[in-house]
């Protein structure tokens, strides 16, 4: 295979992932890490750094695009980006010193995980729960367009939400995958904020969030310039699409592709670290 063909299809295989990206709120980087270490055999510490480049252009391709319509809660994501910052300078430090073998793990257990949990149901009604005081003192409760109109809603449990994030902040700098899994899912089922609300705000958040872990994985080597290039020329346009797409989809056809891909992307990470090899 010549250097044409990989970008080719390294173009092709990025396109997908920006558009699925965009669509669930994951950034991205949970399809383009699994494809380049599996089906084009780069380390996947290069994949990480070239998937944290991909996962900066799917937040500026869809940010956008969600602030305009009025999904995202953008004072919620920047308050909630403290803590993923920080927790990405530390997984980002923390990933130069673990094997291949085990990262390639430990992103296919949050896949499954992350699938598992955006499948159960929340626990309480939003038109129902009570308002949260540290929510409200913050002002971080907001509004969304449906198409019944304007619908408002609360964010709970600010402290718990706070701490997933500095956890999902850690696996981003360690897998290099804009932890979007564990972001949709802390803000939907711990903070009980609405589906499309989590996934927009996710995808406004996570260029920050691999912004601070890129400058760690540049300064070792990791981002290499002819990988990444065509990386994030196919995630931009696939992210444009993907944020077009959402707009119009079902909260439940969201949730079942969410899990889809997260359940995909873990077998296939499963399936080369005990049978294909890295």
């Amino acid at each position: 295979m010549n250097i044409l063909e990989f970008s080719s299809l390294v173009w092709i295989g990025s396109f997908t992932a920006g558009f699925l990206g965009a669509l669930t709120g994951l950034g991205g980087g949970v399809v383009i890490v699994p494809l380049l270490t599996s089906v084009f055999g780069v380390d996947i510490r290069y994949a990480v750094g070239a998937s944290l480049v991909s996962v900066i252009a799917t937040s500026l391709g869809a940010a956008s695009t969600y602030i305009k319509k009025g999904y995202t809660n953008l004072r919620l994501g920047m308050f909630l980006e403290v803590a993923t910052t920080i927790g990405a300078l530390i997984g980002a430090l923390i990933a130069t010193f673990i094997s291949v073998k085990a990262l390639t793990i430990v992103l296919a257990i949050v896949l499954l995980y992350s699938a598992y949990l955006s499948q159960q149901p929340k626990l309480e009604n939003l038109e129902t729960a009570s308002p949260d005081s540290l929510g409200t003192s913050l002002q971080l409760n907001g509004i969304y367009p449906t198409p019944e109109g304007l619908i408002s809603y609360q964010v709970h449990s600010v402290p718990s939400g706070f701490g997933v994030m500095l956890v999902a902040g850690v696996i981003s700098g360690l897998l290099g995958i804009g932890s979007g899994a564990f972001k949709v899912l802390a803000m939907d089922q711990i903070m009980r904020v609405p589906f499309k609300v989590s996934t927009t705000t996710s995808n406004f958040m996570i260029g920050v969030t691999a912004a601070a872990s890129a400058g760690v994985y540049f300064a070792r080597g990791y981002i290499d310039p002819g990988l990444s290039m065509p990386v994030m020329l196919g995630v931009l346009p696939g992210a444009f699409l993907g944020a077009r797409v959402l707009i119009g989809a079902k909260t439940q056809t969201l949730r079942f592709v969410f899990s889809l891909v997260l359940v995909v992307m873990a077998f296939k990470m499963v399936y080369n670290s005990f049978i294909g090899g890295l």
